[in-house]
């Protein structure tokens, strides 16, 4: 993990959770304080930002969509705009997760164009990555990584306004996990070809790693150079799951 980068655990509900769900986020919150070190942030459905809002106001926890439509506004049945999340208090969205590329057929000029409408409204991209279980049989994960960064990452990333989370699709709810030492490869790669798409302002941007991440194995994750912090999925549905992570990073 780079000391110049704060750690960040993002977590990701999918599509759980209603009204009575919130207790969770309230948790989450309280057990905050716990470590101020820490940066978390919670993608929730769109159904529950507007009601999450006021649980984190000056909390130091954020809150974000899990997906946004490239365009502002339009004749987009059943889709949400960045300007909708924001107004419902998101502060980051996560664009090109890997159900979205498969159930959606999204591709990386989506996702792209995606960032940057989440940009245009303030919000903070969330850029997902990643390979397939048989792309990483055939040795495919870097070249994969290199073609996803040339077409999901647009030019004017910087760490204001991105962060990249690099989710191995087939480690994603299985409990599968590849080794510190491929999730460090993995990673070096990322950061070598953000540098080269960016430049300088690639060195700032958060890494974030994710796919079965837990508190049992967070510490080994977290001490790989490259990675500074989680993108969560289950283990977020529960504060106390969450807040065990949270706690791992905490101390490092």
């Amino acid at each position: 993990m780079s000391a110049q980068i704060r750690p960040v655990l993002a977590g990701n509900w999918k599509m759980n959770g209603v009204a009575s769900s919130l207790s969770e986020l309230s948790e989450i919150v309280e057990g905050h304080a716990r470590f101020p070190d820490v940066d978390l942030v919670v993608c929730l459905p769109a159904t529950l930002l507007s009601r999450a809002q006021p649980l984190v106001t000056d909390s130091g926890v954020a809150i974000g969509g899990q997906d946004c439509h490239a365009d502002a506004a339009g004749a987009h049945t059943g889709d949400i705009s960045a300007d909708m999340l924001v107004d419902a208090g998101a502060t980051c969205v996560i664009v090109g997760h890997s159900e979205r590329r498969a159930d959606h057929n999204e591709t990386s000029e989506t996702v792209a164009r995606k960032a940057t409408a989440a940009w245009a409204a303030g919000l903070k991209a969330i850029i997902c990555i990643g390979e397939t279980r048989s792309e990483r049989e055939a040795g495919e994960t870097l070249d994969v990584l290199s073609a996803q960064i040339a077409g999901s990452v647009p030019v004017e990333a910087t760490a204001a306004n991105t962060l990249v989370a690099y989710e191995p699709v087939w480690a994603i709810g299985t409990g599968l996990t590849p080794t510190a030492a491929d999730v460090g490869v993995a990673h070096a790669h990322i950061r070598a070809e953000l540098t080269r798409k960016l430049g300088d302002a690639a060195m700032t941007v958060p890494l974030l790693y994710g796919g079965s991440v837990k508190s049992s194995n967070a510490a080994e994750l977290m001490a790989v150079d490259d990675v500074n912090g989680a993108l969560v999925g289950g283990a977020s549905l529960k504060a106390a799951d969450f807040l065990a992570i949270a706690a791992v990073f905490g101390k490092i």
